[in-house]
């Protein structure tokens, strides 16, 4: 049994998808993040970063939701959300999974939060964010294009379900990822999926649902 400390709509939407698609056990614990819920020392120390996600593992908590993404697969390999150790696809499966975290979500943190870095300058932060962010859609499209449907493929992965979190995070942006045909057509095929329409239900999501 695990349980999922999460906010909804946040990074821990992806580590709530996967244990969706596994089918594994779990438990759900709201964080407030309005209320600052995340800064109580309760919270704190089960993730000094006070961010979420945080997930129990056999009792002892966890974070950073794109490593439990991965450790999640590993542990459930049934349910194929992963290539196999020493696959051929193996190497596509981790550089796709750390560009997502290392060049792609880290942009959002700059998009939403631009007084964080640089109050003096934040509007210069947030152009900066907005044109990375674009950057990263088109050449994920251009890489669908020849390589889809999926991010691996022909094969679902979590690659795939960290790349409809973002997208869900792009919707109010000047250009959505949608906005490029062939990530519409990707988050349309993973928005039909049971566990997005789950993960939206228990989360109370109705904005790009």
């Amino acid at each position: 049994m695990y349980t999922l400390y999460y906010s909804p709509g946040s990074a821990s939407m992806l580590v709530h998808l996967v244990l969706l698609e596994c089918g594994a056990p779990h438990v759900l614990e709201r964080v407030d993040l309005e209320a600052g819920q995340q800064r109580s020392v309760a919270y704190l120390a089960l993730n000094p970063n006070g961010v979420v996600p945080t997930l129990l593992i056999d009792g002892v908590p966890h974070g950073e939701a794109a490593a439990l993404a991965m450790l999640l697969a590993e542990r459930h390999a049934d349910a194929a959300l992963a290539p196999a150790m020493g696959s051929p696809e193996r190497a596509d499966y981790l550089q796709w999974m750390l560009y997502l975290a290392n060049s792609l979500q880290p942009r959002f943190r700059q998009w939403f939060y631009p007084d964080d870095d640089l109050p003096s300058a934040s509007d210069a932060v947030k152009e900066a964010a907005r044109i990375g962010v674009e950057a990263c859609w088109s050449r994920i499209n251009t890489h669908l294009a020849t390589h889809g449907p999926y991010l691996l493929g022909e094969t679902f992965s979590v690659v795939d379900l960290y790349a409809l979190m973002l997208m869900r995070w792009s919707r109010n942006m000047p250009r959505p990822a949608t906005s490029w045909p062939h990530l519409a057509e990707l988050a349309t095929r993973l928005k039909a999926r049971p566990s997005w329409q789950r993960l939206c239900a228990n989360e109370g999501l109705t904005e790009w649902a």
